[in-house]
């Protein structure tokens, strides 16, 4: 996807496959931006995603994607969803490859087991050397294309390292048909290990990161594939949505899906716009009223001039927001990052100084060159210093932290996620369905003299149990949890926006809103003040009536979920500081952030201004998470160092989102945090664990103590390590849990 910036940049957003740690990111962005005509790279290793800003006066688009691909990796377009069968597919060539590796690994073990016993046949050298070639151009070609291309480009990365290590054992293996009693087998096994055991390590990563993540098709659903157009002879034609123009007329019937933005020429309707605003209850729309696309049109029939189509169209938009929000998200500096910015080189220097001092040294001190023990070394340093234990140190946290949150109710799905938490600051709630409830109930009812609350309550539900009007049914919910009787009715009509009424034990009822009495000559001022006061505190007021005679009124609005009180004032006391993000207006976001203690503030906010707001923020150095539930809070929840999404949310939010919390408890944010702590340090004991490792092996090869096979035995033993490491210790923290629960219970 490509999108204008002006004159002289443009935007591309594509998909990578094939990333699998972020020596990947690191390729990516230096082999972009030393290109002439690029001029922002942001890529996200989480969501295999990259956003190019680039001048088409110096260079394609076309060009950047066969650069990704000339280094290995694979090019998508971010808008087509891959299927499930697609992503089945490559995870069976990927094992298909693991399988073809494993077999010739053990065929190569059996080979070098026979040597080492002794009874090595004249041909078995050759085909070890057919083994060791086979497995790095067939099962490794693809590490071979990688190095190759970036190594062409300057760029040192871990498919260069290991190329280097099955290289140096095959040339090792070729020296031992010159040269007698050479350990030939050991060093063409170097070559057959090393190849598979990345071979391997990208299967997992690819099982480990395949998800069929469909918010982007999800949310285009939205949008009918079909619109009624209707043409200058007044026929209606039911056409392809592609195919509208701006200034095309559209009908839009009750309960159908808003195809366009526009304009309404015609007609009156309640409309569900949940999507824009958060907001459960329905906007009147008349003529003139802007209306968008998506939105659900409650009842009426609406008559709708186009005023944006395509890319200009609202969930086209959002769309867009959400992708440039997922590339343009800070990258997280996760802690191996640190160490493997200059890993390689390390490692590569130690195997140069090791063939150095066994050679050049040797003859400086003893006055001869000891090619064996330089190549062993070279070869042992080589093999000690691929980062396998380095890159598996944060997954391994990562799927240990995971499986502690599952069993709390809490889904974290990126490493970012765990790397981060402790660093968040500042915390962004969007109001609607997150501290909220999210859907209309009856707050309060006033009656005026001479009538009673149950009256009035068993009339206005009476007649409004023939609305299909979301407000009318929080009326009647709210009756028949009260086991108020309902009352029989005659001659029920309803006006679209305005209110309802009907004949009850032959008294004529209205209930409705303000406009609606003012209409049917109901005098309501002695009401009117009241009802200011109540809509400055974000309710809706609904007025009822019994022959002309005001009986009172009953306010609808959204109430405070339990649970947030306390949510918010734990958090408080954890340190964090709090804000209220909302689309719906001041007034009413005010009144709920001063009922929860939240001093900060944002009201009227669109989706792609929410994310706007975020990234403001974190220029200004906050650490951002965002709880939101909405299609409206996707892009936002996308932008923030961390989105947390509620289970009972969209499945858009839900996937734009680094952690869920499966039940709409926010309690659990302060468990996912603890959570996510704690594996940050199970994270750095295993950095410690496998750099101790690597360190100590890469030293002891320098020395030539270690022999190359035994390199690949302490490489397989620190990744052992790593792994007992990051599954052990969960007495520490169920009482880490346990202690931070009574904690809470406590207060």
């Amino acid at each position: 996807m490509s999108s204008k910036l002006g004159n002289k940049t443009e935007k591309l957003q594509i998909k990578i496959g094939g990333m699998q740690c972020s020596f990947c990111t690191n390729t990516i962005h230096q082999a972009l931006t030393r290109m002439n005509g690029v001029q922002e790279v942001g890529v996200s290793l989480a969501h295999e995603e990259a956003l190019i800003e680039y001048n088409p006066n110096m260079i394609t688009s076309v060009k950047i994607k066969d650069t990704l691909k000339s280094l290995g990796f694979k090019v998508r377009d971010p808008n087509k969803i891959r299927s499930f069968e697609e992503e089945e597919k490559e995870l069976r060539i990927e094992r298909n490859r693991l399988f073809v590796a494993a077999l010739l690994t053990l065929v190569t073990l059996a080979f070098m087991a026979f040597m080492w016993l002794g009874l090595t046949v004249s041909w078995m050298p050759w085909v070890m050397l057919f083994l060791a070639l086979f497995t790095m151009v067939i099962p490794g070609g693809y590490i071979l294309r990688m190095a190759f291309a970036s190594i062409r480009r300057g760029i040192l990365n871990q498919h260069v390292l290991l190329e280097f290590a099955a290289f140096a054992g095959l040339v090792g293996g070729i020296f031992g048909f010159f040269i007698q009693s050479w350990p030939i087998g050991d060093f063409l096994a170097v070559s057959v290990f090393v190849t598979s055991y990345h071979v391997l390590s990208g299967y997992v990563s690819l099982l480990v990161r395949t998800r069929s993540s469909q918010a982007i098709k999800k949310l285009m659903d939205l949008q009918p594939a079909t619109a009624i157009v209707i043409k200058e002879n007044g026929i209606e034609e039911e056409i392809s949505i592609d195919l509208i123009n701006p200034g095309d007329l559209v009908r839009v019937r009750s309960g159908e899906s808003i195809p366009v933005d526009g304009i309404v020429i015609e007609g009156t309707s309640t409309v569900d716009q949940s999507l824009v605003t958060g907001e459960s209850i329905p906007i009147y729309k008349q003529k003139g009223d802007q209306i968008i696309g998506g939105s659900i049109n409650q009842f009426g029939t609406l008559t709708v001039k186009v005023s944006k189509t395509g890319s200009e169209s609202f969930l086209q938009q959002i769309v867009q927001h959400i992708q440039e929000a997922r590339a343009l998200k800070p990258g997280i500096v996760i802690l191996i990052d640190h160490i493997l910015k200059y890993f390689v080189k390390i490692v590569l220097f130690a195997a140069f100084l090791a063939f150095f001092l066994w050679t050049v040294g040797a003859w400086l001190f003893i006055g001869e060159f000891n090619i064996e023990r330089a190549i062993f070394a070279l070869l042992a340093v080589l093999v000690m210093g691929y980062p396998c234990a380095l890159g598996m140190a944060t997954p391994l946290a990562m799927i240990r932290g995971s499986g502690i949150a599952a069993q709390k109710g809490i889904l974290l799905r990126s490493g970012e996620a765990f790397q981060t938490f402790k660093d968040i600051n500042k915390i962004i709630f969007d109001k609607t369905g997150t501290l909220t409830i999210g859907k209309p109930q009856v707050i309060q009812v006033y009656t005026t003299a001479n009538y009673y609350e149950n009256d009035l309550l068993a009339k206005a539900a009476s007649i409004e149990l023939g609305s299909d009007h979301p407000l009318g049914k929080a009326i009647v919910n709210y009756v028949i949890k009260k086991k108020i009787e309902l009352l029989p009715v005659n001659n029920f009509q309803t006006s679209v926006g305005h209110g309802v009424q009907g004949i009850i034990d032959n008294k004529s009822i209205l209930v409705g809103n303000y406009r609606f009495m003012k209409n049917n000559r109901v005098i309501v001022d002695d009401l009117h003040e009241r009802m200011k006061e109540l809509q400055n505190q974000g309710q809706t007021v609904i007025f009822v009536s019994e022959n002309k005679n005001p009986m009172g009124l009953i306010t609808i609005g959204d109430k405070l979920k339990k649970e947030s009180h306390e949510a918010i004032e734990l958090l408080h006391k954890e340190g964090f500081e709090t804000l209220i993000i909302s689309g719906d207006n001041m007034l009413v976001t005010r009144t709920i952030a001063k009922k929860l203690g939240i001093k900060e503030v944002l009201a009227e906010v669109l989706p792609q201004e929410k994310a706007l707001k975020i990234r403001e923020l974190q220029v200004r150095g906050e650490r951002v998470a965002m709880i939101g539930d909405g299609i409206n809070d996707a892009p936002a929840l996308m932008q923030a160092d961390i989105g947390i999404a509620i289970g009972a949310g969209t499945d858009i939010a839900i996937e734009s989102a680094d952690i869920i919390l499966v039940t709409d408890d926010l309690k659990g944010i302060l468990d996912a945090y603890n959570i996510g702590k704690s594996s940050y340090y199970k994270t750095l004991q295993n950095i410690i664990l496998a750099f101790g490792f690597n360190a100590i092996g890469i030293g002891t090869a320098i020395a030539g103590i270690v022999h190359p096979i035994w390199a690949m035995i302490a490489m397989a033993l620190s990744v052992s390590t790593v792994l007992i490491n990051s599954f052990g210790g969960k007495t520490y923290i169920k009482a880490y849990r346990s202690k931070r629960m009574q904690s809470i219970e406590h207060r």
